[in-house]
């Protein structure tokens, strides 16, 4: 089931497969010029020659995707039942035969609202609200349907620690709790969400109300007209209509031996399936309303990588991803295990239970033993999943398993701070017990299996520093490629003229995630240099890495552009406008669509998006600093300046409306007040080495010089390898006559970017001294 969120957005040694770069067959056909393009008909017809996959379905989490709300759908207690929540008491009722619910509205009050909508099943059932403008919002209050022994049969709040403003978006009656723009489209079949700009509202409809036969198939007529004329035997390679998803899940696996450990694939499975699954079961936006069956994941939406707060620094869950971005990581998916080796597409069940599973392709005499597990047989720490996948909750009950399969380290708990399984288990134990455990059981080559979390952890956290690291896990063709990107992405603001080289090798990928964050990457890069990389991938063969070509050649002018690349580049910049179109809902993409235009130097249509992305969330931080930088940009400072203090009115503890504020107020010239923003920022922000040196900056400006050097030495026990800070030090301590400290921050500065001849002159010049 797809949570409503808040957004404003294990190795192997074989190559991986080559992903499609071209739609499947049956796609393509069928929107071919010879043949009209086939319409949805509806489950009930597929009934008829497929009864024991549609038997399957119903029942399954898909077909009770949504549901019109009625007796045999609605699962919670209405019998006048009450649930308090932080002083708001919503009563659960009947009244004319409706299902109801009496709580405080947008406008904080309390009122009666009729359910028209059952949204999932279990282990939680939550219920919607229709709304003026064709809105359906989705309430916080939730049926836990689990049994009572396993604690349901109850009310409960999906957020109960929090405490939500009805002027808040984030309140269930506020845009980001609308059903229209957060997770319609993977819930029912052919949605189109239906949105009007101008009016700020909606017309959605759909086929069907919930995930059907054709969400995964692609629409039926065709097939229909097929089936009326095919007779049996129907050939394997015959053009049926429909996009062919087979996994073949019975007999591809075969172990070589009685004795081997790991069974194999006798070919690689056909793609389209599981990016069928990815669509809806990814961490991801989108690029098109629909794409066809079956294509290339990145043809239609636009793949997030492994970084915080998504993820923990070693690839694990940390918020609702949805799976696929987790699988990409492991070695099943390198060695060509498909969603459906493990699940039943019908029943979106595993296809068995416990380790039987795990054992269609791990031999079961190797790793389903004691010796291996080293846990008593039966029990829970003797399930493969509780050690390999272990589960965290979403919205109170959902637990979800992380399907990255990696073998626990509690080694990293400790040097990195990212979970293991073992004390997700053993809550009352620390890693260090942990990790002694596993070396009395395996000896202590498990500390040095490979490994990226350390890498990916300092990318975040240590700056230039881990450059190095970063570029060498982007090079390697051993890791998934959805790492191979994240280390791009960490890379991308430390780049130099030495990493080009690199990235256009990546650019030739046959991953399309890969080459979409080295094309990321190349943005700081100057004009003639990215022409030269990003221009040929204008015309890929998937939307995405076009779509990012273009962008990062977007504010390139015309006339320095290849003549025969301005259609390719206009062609890829209509797709992402029409994709910012599609979701110009979202406040985030109408701040994207203003970036977009600053970046063109049309400052006017960029401030006209940013000023929509404010009205659709006036809370929105990122909107109002872009803002007053195109008024900036525009001339018209005091009207970013007023822009500001109006957004900090609405968040007077956001610590970038500070800084933004402050920033502003220095190119006004009145640094009393700028310094006294810069340092509620700083203050606001510890955390931020950005906020902290440009306040040290200001304070040494107000010839502050020695209290700027007491709050940089302070940001920089914080952030040791910030080169700004280090900088920063070196030039004040030089300044006052103090050689020896220059000289140490120098050597630091060397260490963190060692092969740098500006830094080393540097360090010889004060050495010298």
């Amino acid at each position: 089931m797809v949570a409503l969120a808040a957004a404003v957005s294990l190795y192997l040694l074989v190559v991986p497969a080559p992903p499609p770069t071209s739609l499947p067959v049956s796609a393509q056909s069928a929107a071919s010029p010879e043949q009209p393009p086939a319409n949805f008909v509806g489950a009930a017809a597929c009934k008829t020659c497929h009864e024991g996959e549609f038997k399957a379905w119903e029942g399954s989490h898909h077909q009770q995707s949504m549901q019109a709300a009625d007796d045999a759908t609605v699962l919670g207690d209405f019998n006048n039942v009450k649930f308090r929540h932080f002083g708001v008491e919503s009563t659960f009722f009947k009244r004319d035969g409706k299902f109801m619910v009496r709580t405080d509205g947008p406008d904080g009050k309390l009122a009666d609202y009729a359910v028209s909508r059952t949204f999932g099943a279990w282990p939680l059932q939550q219920y919607m609200v229709a709304f003026p403008g064709g809105r359906y919002q989705m309430l916080p209050i939730a049926w836990d349907s689990r049994t009572q022994d396993e604690g349901g049969q109850r009310w409960f709040h999906v957020s109960p620690g929090e405490k939500v403003s009805p002027k808040d978006p984030l309140h269930w009656t506020g845009r980001y709790q609308t059903w229209n723009l957060q997770c319609a489209a993977c819930h029912s079949t052919n949605l189109k969400k239906g949105y009007d700009a101008a009016s700020d509202s909606y017309t959605t409809t759909f086929s069907e109300i919930n995930v059907s036969c054709e969400a995964c198939h692609g629409p039926a007529s065709r097939h229909l007209a097929w089936a009326a004329k095919a007779k049996a035997p129907y050939p394997a390679d015959s053009e049926n209509g429909l996009v062919k998803l087979e996994s073949r899940w019975q007999d591809a696996w075969k172990f070589p031996s009685a004795s081997a450990p790991h069974a194999q694939r006798d070919k690689r499975a056909d793609a389209a399936a599981m990016n069928n699954c990815a669509a809806c079961h990814a961490r991801r936006s989108a690029l098109v309303e629909h794409g066809a069956p079956g294509a290339p994941l990145e043809d239609t939406h636009r793949l997030a990588v492994l970084t915080s707060p998504t993820f923990h620094a070693d690839g694990q869950q940390l918020d609702e991803v949805f799976v696929w971005n987790s699988w990409l990581q492991t070695k099943m998916h390198q060695s060509g295990v498909t969603c459906m080796d493990c699940h039943d597409a019908h029943t979106a069940k595993l296809r068995v239970e416990g380790n039987a599973v795990c054992a269609r392709c791990h031999n079961a005499a190797v790793f389903d033993m004691e010796k291996h597990h080293f846990h008593k047989p039966g029990s829970r720490g003797a399930q493969c999943v509780e050690c390999h996948m272990p589960e965290k909750n979403y919205m109170v009950v959902d637990a979800r398993r992380d399907h990255a399969i990696r073998v626990p380290r509690p080694d990293l708990s400790k040097s990195i701070g990212t979970p293991n399984a073992c004390t997700q288990c053993h809550t009352d134990r620390k890693p260090d017990w942990a990790a002694t455990a596993m070396d009395q059981w395996y000896g202590t080559a498990w500390r040095n299996r490979p490994q990226y979390g350390t890498t990916l952890h300092a990318g975040a956290n240590r700056g230039a520093a881990a450059l190095p690291s970063l570029m060498a896990l982007a090079q390697d063709p051993a890791l998934p490629a959805i790492v191979r990107a994240t280390a791009v992405t960490l890379a991308q603001p430390h780049l130099g003229l030495e990493a080009l080289p690199a990235l256009r090798k990546m650019l030739d990928h046959t991953d399309p995630t890969l080459r979409i964050a080295a094309l990321g990457a190349l943005e700081p890069f100057e004009p003639d240099q990215r022409l030269q990389a990003a221009a040929p991938l204008l015309g890929d063969a998937v939307r995405g890495v076009r779509v990012e070509a273009a962008l990062t050649l977007a504010d390139i002018p015309d006339a320095q552009f290849p003549v025969d690349r301005l259609g390719d580049r206009e062609r890829a910049l209509t797709e992402y406008l029409d994709s910012l179109k599609m979701d110009s809902d979202w406040p985030s993409a109408n701040a994207n669509l203003g970036n977009l235009y600053l970046r063109q130097r049309r400052v006017d249509e960029a401030i006209a998006a940013f000023q929509r992305a404010i009205t659709l969330d006036p809370l929105f931080t990122d909107a109002y600093l872009s803002l007053a930088d195109a008024y900036r940009q525009a001339g018209r400072e005091a009207e970013g300046e007023k822009l500001l203090r109006s957004g900090m009115a609405l968040a007077p503890r956001n610590p970038d409306l500070h800084h933004g504020l402050g920033l502003l107020l220095v190119r006004k010239g009145d640094k009393p007040a700028a310094l006294q923003e810069l340092a509620l920022a700083a203050r606001l922000a510890p955390d931020n080495a950005r906020y902290a040196y440009v306040h040290a900056v200001a304070l040494h400006s107000g010839g502050k010089r020695t209290e700027a050097i007491t709050l940089l030495r302070t940001a920089n026990s914080r952030h040791p390898d910030d080169l700004e800070i280090l900088s920063a030090l070196i030039s004040m301590n030089r300044e006052a006559g103090d050689r020896k400290t220059a000289l140490v921050y120098a050597r630091k500065a060397a260490a963190v970017l060692p092969g740098d001849p500006g830094i080393q002159r540097l360090v010889s010049e004060l050495e010298a001294r």
